[in-house]
């Protein structure tokens, strides 16, 4: 079973793609930055956003769960994937 999870950020396309047999993969606009090879209920990949400027940001991937995978996306340390409304 594959799932991919994808979000564009200031132009740039991180996309996220985990399966069952083949582990889980971080790639930023089509090139491979991280993977994890094997099987578990949980797992972290990390990757560098690099802007025109050489201006460089951090990804922090958290994948996870039992029945589901869920997918949170940090760059810098703020969750991007899944878009959520914030709280007031």
């Amino acid at each position: 079973m594959k799932k991919v999870f994808e979000v564009t950020y200031e132009g740039h396309q991180i996309q996220v793609v985990n399966t069952w047999f083949n582990g889980e993969k971080l790639y930023v606009d089509g090139k491979l930055q991280d993977e994890n090879i094997g099987f578990g209920l949980r797992a972290a990949l990390t990757g560098i956003l690099k802007s025109s400027h050489d201006v460089t940001k951090s990804i922090k991937v958290s994948l996870g769960g039992f029945f589901t995978i869920n997918c949170r996306i940090f760059i810098d340390n703020v969750l991007v994937y899944p878009k959520q409304a914030q709280k007031e």
